[in-house]
């Protein structure tokens, strides 16, 4: 064979390998939300999301966290939501891009070590309460998102495991509870609203009938006062058990009919009223401590024993609150159209280093 016909030949190989491995999809085989259960710790593999040739490239961080990825710079997307003093927040990896452009690549910062994440700065957390229901436990509260690496006045957006390509945000992002059972269980579905200093994580058990419903995820540009309803108030450290709450978007009105809310389209503008007001489910049993006792081993935190040392006292409440995001402040633009295009960082890094092959190949062509 010729040599010109041979260069010709790796030359067209070289075209197909880049045509093969660009960015030509959007969907993945399996969704983020119907990955798993896994098995913790054993179970978990390395990287939830290892779907190639995608639009929004590959996962940013990795599953299986331990002392081994526990530091400052982890970049583990393993959360969880155990207690008042035992949870994790999605957050970005670094300072310096609005939430809603980088939801896909959000890692896990934790209230407390042993996670193998990031650990929420001391004093960070400013109030927060915990409830436990019949369907989902969940936390509400009020931050220094600037701790955590979200921008001063950022008005945030949601995470969960769905997205508008079903690779969930962040991609590979999983959540486990001990609320549950008493044992890790991972959490098929599960939401997370943060911006604006506020923030609300609901993880939803998998072993009840609504799980999906009261974990909704297609009312992003809501808040937390409408999907997760709460009595949380800035200040103040509380764990309750609690009656759960409406499905997110369903509400009674005032002749007693039962109605869905639709969220309007992006295109419309920003959301100014949403015609209704999301019933606060009541709450009881309700212990308040001192958040220098619950978070402790925090970077420039206290040293008491967690939760622990604090004194508590008993409380029922039944009237309405004012909680964290009640106001439609807490909103933003929506998910839906940031998702395609969060992170296209590993697609965008594929397409270059093929072109430098076919670069390199081209060159030695050309000299040979």
């Amino acid at each position: 064979m010729a040599r010109s016909t041979i260069r010709l030949s790796i030359l067209l190989a070289s075209i197909s390998l880049v045509a093969a491995q660009d960015a030509t999809g959007t969907y993945p085989a399996v969704p983020l939300a119907s990955k798993g259960p896994y098995i913790y710790p054993s179970g978990i593999p390395y990287k939830v999301d290892t779907d190639v040739g995608l639009v929004r490239g590959t996962q940013l961080g990795y599953n299986v966290c331990n002392s081994t990825t526990e530091n400052q710079q982890s970049l583990c997307q393993t959360s969880w939501l155990n207690a008042l003093d035992d949870f994790c927040l999605w957050a970005p990896p670094e300072a310096g891009r609005a939430v809603g452009d980088i939801e896909g690549s959000m890692i896990a910062w934790c209230t407390k070590p042993g996670h193998g994440a990031r650990l929420i700065p001391a004093g960070a957390l400013t109030g927060v309460q915990f409830t436990k229901t019949p369907d989902y436990v969940q936390v509400v509260g009020f931050i220094d998102q600037t701790q955590i690496d979200i921008l001063q006045g950022d008005f945030g957006g949601e995470m969960d495991p769905h997205g508008a390509d079903l690779r969930g945000n962040p991609m590979g992002g999983i959540v486990f509870s001990e609320g549950f059972t008493g044992a890790p269980v991972q959490a098929m579905e599960w939401h997370n609203f943060i911006g604006s200093n506020t923030f609300c994580l609901k993880a939803c058990d998998p072993a009840r009938p609504n799980a999906a419903r009261f974990c909704e995820h297609i009312y992003d540009r809501l808040g937390c006062a409408y999907n997760a309803p709460n009595r949380a108030r800035d200040g103040a450290f509380e764990a309750c058990a609690g009656d759960s709450q409406d499905f997110p978007g369903v509400y009674t009105d005032a002749a007693g009919a039962v109605r869905t809310y639709t969220q309007p389209p992006e295109a419309l503008g920003a959301i100014t009223s949403v015609g209704y007001t999301a019933r606060v489910p009541a709450s009881s049993s309700c212990s308040a401590f001192a958040s220098a006792a619950l978070y402790t081993g925090l970077p420039g935190g206290g040293t008491g024993a967690s939760g622990s040392a604090a004194a508590a006292a008993t409380t029922t409440t039944t009237g309405a609150g004012a909680g964290a995001g009640t106001g439609t402040s807490a909103t933003r633009a929506g998910s839906s159209s940031a998702a395609l295009a969060s992170s296209t960082s590993g697609a965008e890094a594929l397409h270059l280093s093929c072109l430098a092959v076919i670069g390199a190949i081209v060159s030695a062509i050309i000299l040979a």
